[in-house]
């Protein structure tokens, strides 16, 4: 008989059975705000859009290759909570493309707190949504020069 603590060796476990993440899903105070940032920023494109009793309440937004999903949802009270916080980060192969995205955030006049190191590899920092909340650039590449 399998121990309660250990799966039987001919089933998978439960990170085997998953796949990715099918989207990542963020508090909004104002979804039309939000969603035009987020598509001039990371360069993503609306796929979905959803109202409830006339209002705008959400949007899923993706990337070219639609390998990420972001979803955006009106919930200003979360949103207030994550002010500051950074549940977001997304990973760049390399460390000249981390430079090349502290150079684009550079030209569309985004506020960020440069390239420092992480725990492990490098990190773009300070990046801020339009409700505060955070997003972070991560390579596990490393450099001397920051």
């Amino acid at each position: 008989m399998p121990s309660p603590h250990r799966p039987a060796r001919d089933s998978e476990s439960g990170a085997d059975m998953i796949d990715g993440f099918h989207h990542v899903k963020l508090p909004v105070t104002d979804v039309a705000r939000s969603s035009l940032w987020y598509q001039r920023v990371l360069g993503l494109r609306q796929a979905l859009e959803f109202h409830e009793d006339g209002q705008l309440m959400g949007v899923i937004l993706r990337d070219a290759s639609e390998r990420m999903s972001l979803g955006l949802r009106r919930e200003p009270d979360r949103a207030a909570v994550l002010r500051g916080y950074d549940p977001v980060a997304f990973a760049v192969a390399t460390r000249a493309r981390l430079q090349a995205w502290r150079d684009r955030l550079d030209e569309l006049g985004e506020p960020q707190g440069g390239i420092v190191t992480g725990h492990y590899g490098c990190v773009l920092v300070g990046l801020c949504d339009p409700d505060g909340i955070e997003l972070r650039f991560y390579t596990e590449e490393t450099s001397d020069e920051l």
